[in-house]
Order: structure tokens, then sequence, then C-alpha cells
């Protein structure tokens, strides 16, 4: 099964960190996840979970 998009559909972008505050990736994990494998985008949602904790 492939890693789901953390997408929220509500895309505001912080200009400071330049990340979503809805989903909390940066521009570029937001471009390039159709192109991640499924470990890659995997260590973005272990950053994104370790962030929020």
């Amino acid at each position: 099964m492939s890693v789901e998009s953390p997408c929220l559909k509500v895309c505001t972008l912080d200009r400071d960190t330049r990340t979503c505050t809805a989903c909390r990736r940066t521009l570029e994990e937001i471009g390039g996840w159709s192109r991640m494998s499924d470990a890659e985008k995997r260590r973005v949602l272990d950053r994104i979970a370790a962030e929020t904790c």
C-alpha cells in the first residue's frame, strides 16, 4: 500500500518557514511528493510527527 499524502486541502503557506500550516510539509516536499519513494514519504511524515509532539 502506498503512503498517502497528509494534504488537508486547506493550504496556507507560512512565509517564514515556507511550510504549509495545515499539513506541515515544505514547498519542496509538497511539490516532490508524487515522485518520492514510500521510504522518503515516511521520513517526511516522521519529521512532521516529531515536530508536532
